[in-house]
């Protein structure tokens, strides 16, 4: 590959240039010099102006939308937003978490809080396991030793924290990183570290998955002893205080855990096996449910979140001794998120008492409380949140994951007074973009939005970022052009927060558009299957009807409406762009073009995922844009990671060939190294700024303020 690019990409950007292969490399500028804005470089973060108002309070230059010139470079987005992962609480109350640095090429880190923070594992380990290929659930910690998967290797190891100690591997080297663990927990009585577990030597597209345990004690590294098997997929194993029992969840195909799983319990024989068992909740043919986040109380009693009756995620507690799962709190709201990623940890017991924090998400904001299990009584908490997601507990504190519309993704402490009913103190422990506040200025609010749908009476539900830079403001009748991000998933939800890729572009005078089409997660399971068996449909009519409705509403240029999503939301991207005539151009990341491909080549979580989705064999064809070039009117972009095994690199490729041979304007970019969703900095802005260069030279009517070198766009060129 280094000989490749060396022969491909001229000596003078070597140093600066994506490890990538692009197809088709001439330097290309945007040359027609522009009166106003001048340029700016986007070479490095430090070259970036610093943040200003306009001066004196006199009124914003007008210029073209699209055409601002802004501080918030792609360097500074793609080098500003650290990833967050899984959190918990060491032995002496202090967080642990784990932080992806994009300096580090998405390096997964522990850190420990402290008053400066401090990493736990060595330079030359990564905390991030493969298991479902999504992960999640890479680390738990028990006192003062972590047990983690490293990247790597896929190997669990074991290491004190602050000792200086090297890890140590708990599990055995296959020689390849073909087995992945997950999800774990410490189970001191009988010396083990109980987790999921992924083995991939057989068949990587077939893995067996089991719950297995794996020996603690100092000494020889032994083969994992599986404990629970027979089912395509686990998640959660959980042990009770008493050390007695467990519990876990299970699902097997076609299902998606969202779709209906199955909660059970286990009892620990003498020896360690898992001799009884009892399903708690899932079984009833007549009830579909999907239960999730079991997690015992420090009485031993079981609690999870489940959607059974509502069909909304509420948490309830299961009555050992008549069998009886009852509900804590009702809502019509979300309690839990679905099960993409292993370790969420939506709600959590505050110490030894029967208190609850917990969150919830309803009409696209979340909510905090906590629940007194013995009285029923409900306190909501105020803090500067808006978006929730994990929670760990102390005794009278908890860490929380959350960020709203100007606050980015981070950690805060709470600390509650003595009844636990309100909060004393807030105070932000990590930020994912610390520096991010210089920029505050050019900050576009989300606007909730609800919107009618092709469907006669029918809402879905949106954020829209209009533009904003205080310097600039638009022509006068002119409209900003808009990008309407596609969500991926699709069974995800988007929230509207403070998202720097976002500020990129509302911040050069473009509007954005975030949308919860149907099938997005948030809204409860009715919402959530209006996308079963009409995948590319439901989700391509809610995104072309809400820019339609922008567009009735006088926000945005009709002429200059364009597209974007990743993975799922690549797909509806696609489809949008075949199928329907919204859009004048679009830009895929990942994306799906030939859903029968697909599933015949992504990996076990997702093979049957489309089952359900799609429907028929004809859906399969009918609804994959590659069988349908010739209804492409646009230009596209596509990028693509090589290492990607959840949408692998021939979706891009077929769709690039079909439609350069087709005659539309087309590019493709393909990283080296990325796998599903781009971790390296200098891809991130690398993407980031082809989209921008490439819709302002296709539809923009203007030039963009930043010094970017376009890639060659095919039949364009």
């Amino acid at each position: 590959m280094a000989t490749l690019l060396a022969s491909i990409l001229p000596a003078a950007c070597s140093t600066s240039a994506p490890a990538l292969l692009l197809r088709a490399f001439p330097r290309l500028r945007l040359r027609r010099p522009l009166a106003s804005p001048p340029r700016m470089s986007s070479s490095s973060a430090a070259a970036s102006p610093a943040p200003a108002d306009a001066a004196g309070g006199e009124r914003p230059t007008a210029a073209p939308f699209g055409s601002w010139r802004s501080p918030i470079t792609a360097d500074v987005v793609s080098g500003a937003s650290k990833r967050l992962g899984d959190i918990a609480l060491a032995g002496d109350g202090r967080l642990l978490w784990i932080e992806g640095r994009p300096e580090e090429k998405g390096r997964m880190v522990i850190v420990k809080e402290d008053d400066k923070p401090v990493d736990i594992i060595p330079q030359e380990f990564a905390a991030r396991t493969l298991a479902q290929e999504y992960g999640g659930g890479a680390f738990a910690v028990q006192d003062n030793v972590v047990v983690f998967s490293n990247y790597k290797d896929q190997r669990l190891y074991k290491q004190p924290i602050g000792t200086g100690s090297l890890p140590v591997p708990l599990t055995p080297d296959y020689g390849a990183p073909d087995v992945s663990y997950a999800d774990g927990v410490f189970d001191p009585h009988f010396s083990r570290y109980i987790t999921v577990m992924e083995d991939r030597r057989t068949s990587s597209l077939n893995p067996a998955t089991t719950i297995v345990s794996i020996n603690l004690s100092n000494g020889d590294v032994h083969e994992p002893k599986v404990l629970i098997s027979g089912n395509d997929f686990y998640a959660s194993p959980r042990i009770d205080p008493t050390k007695k029992r467990m519990a876990w969840i299970e699902w097997g195909h076609p299902n998606m855990p969202w779709d209906k799983s199955e909660l059970w319990v286990g009892y620990f024989s003498e020896s360690g096996d898992l001799t009884e068992r009892v399903c708690v909740a899932g079984s009833n043919p007549m009830l579909v449910e999907s239960p999730a986040e079991p997690k015992w109380s420090p009485k031993g009693e079981l609690f999870f979140v489940t959607d059974r009756g509502s069909g909304f995620w509420n948490i309830h507690k299961w009555v050992e001794h008549t069998n009886e799962v009852v509900p804590m709190y009702t809502l019509d709201a979300e309690f839990t998120r679905p099960l993409w990623v292993f370790g969420i940890n939506s709600y959590d017991f505050l110490g030894k008492s029967n208190h609850i924090v917990f969150t919830y998400r309803q009409l696209g904001k979340s909510y905090l409380g906590v629940l007194d299990c013995d009285s029923g009584s409900v306190s909501l908490l105020d803090i500067p949140f808006s978006d929730l997601s994990n929670v760990v507990t102390g005794n009278d504190y908890f860490y929380i994951e959350g960020a709203s519309g100007s606050i980015p993704t981070s950690i805060a402490k709470v600390t509650l007074d003595e009844n636990k009913t309100k909060v004393i103190s807030f105070s932000i422990v990590w930020s994912s973009s610390p520096n991010v506040m210089q920029y505050r200025s050019f900050f576009s609010t989300p606007e909730f939005i609800e919107f009618p749908t092709s469907s006669p009476g029918q809402k879905a539900y949106a954020y829209f970022y209009p533009p904003l830079n205080p310097m600039f403001e638009g022509l006068p009748d002119e409209k900003p052009p808009l990008l309407v991000k596609t969500h991926g998933g699709p069974t995800a939800e988007t929230r509207g927060v403070l998202d720097l890729s976002v500020q990129y572009w509302t911040s050069r005078g473009w509007a954005f558009l975030d949308v919860n089409y149907g099938g997005s997660t948030g809204y409860g399971r009715e919402y959530r299957e209006r996308l079963l068996k009409k995948w590319g449909i439901v989700d391509v009519d809610d995104c072309c009807s809400c820019a339609r409705f922008l567009v009735e509403n006088g926000k945005v240029d009709e002429q200059r409406l364009c597209i974007t999503g990743r993975s799922a939301g690549g797909y509806t991207t696609l489809a949008s762009l075949a199928f329907r005539d919204t859009f004048k151009a679009g830009a895929s990341l990942y994306g799906i073009g030939d859903i029968t491909l697909l599933r015949a080549e992504t990996h076990k979580f997702e093979s049957r995922y489309m089952d359900n989705l799609v429907g028929s064999e004809g859906a399969y064809y009918e609804r994959s844009p590659i069988n349908f070039v010739n209804k492409f009117t646009c230009p596209v972009i596509l990028f693509q990671g090589l290492d990607d095994k959840v949408v692998p690199p021939d979706q891009a490729r077929k769709i690039y060939k079909a439609l350069k041979e087709s005659g539309l304007p087309v590019a493709l970019v393909e990283y080296e190294g990325e796998q599903h969703g781009f971790r390296k900095a200098e891809n991130i802005k690398f993407t980031l700024e082809q989209q921008m260069v490439f819709f302002a030279r296709t539809v923009g009517k203007f030039e963009v303020a930043d010094d970017i070198t376009p890639i060659k766009i095919e039949n364009f060129d």
